[in-house]
């Protein structure tokens, strides 16, 4: 199973990709990382065409199981979350074109699942990334950190999810 993290925004969306390593008792691996990034003094429209494009493009080139997108739970700067929301819609439509299942995860939960404590900074989120994924250096920039940090998180909680939803199951009370 590969994960396709995305950390949304207009000017930079980052992307970080997560699997198992082949051979090796459930090592999780980045697959790829990076971030797509548009030119502030374009026009709205053309941006979000180019980040539809190039979502578009890594979903065909790497064929994640799962996409995982952060949820916009709280932004201070309302231009700001109409961006991210915006970017969000995007990967959101292009993850289910591509026929993927779906995930999303506030900020505060993926940082309480990789470190501990949902206040945790960007720097502690990007060495416990370095850390769980065998990685020399913490990944930069940090929207693609953050992007692996969604895609860590998702391949961590997937496993409870499906026992929960067993037991949910044997009981009588889910389908």
């Amino acid at each position: 199973m590969f994960v396709l993290g995305v950390d949304p925004g207009l000017s930079r969306c980052g992307y970080g990709l997560v699997g198992r390593a082949p051979g090796r008792s459930g090592a999780l691996v980045a697959g790829a990382a990076g971030v797509i990034e548009t030119d502030p003094g374009m026009p709205i429209p053309e941006r979000l065409f180019i980040l539809q494009r190039e979502l578009r493009a890594l979903l065909a080139e790497f064929s994640p199981s799962v996409v995982v997108v952060e949820r916009v739970f709280f932004q201070v700067n309302a231009k700001t979350a109409v961006s991210v929301c915006q970017a969000s819609g995007l990967a959101l439509a292009a993850a289910a074109e591509a026929g993927c299942e779906v995930a999303q995860y506030s900020a505060n939960e993926v940082k309480q699942a990789l470190v501990g404590f949902g206040s945790a900074t960007k720097a502690q989120v990007q060495r416990m990334v370095a850390s769980v994924l065998s990685l020399a250096e913490p990944p930069s920039p940090p929207d693609a950190a953050d992007a692996l940090a969604l895609a860590v998180c998702h391949v961590h909680s997937s496993g409870l999810r499906r026992a929960v939803r067993s037991a949910s199951v044997a009981v009588g009370g889910g389908s």
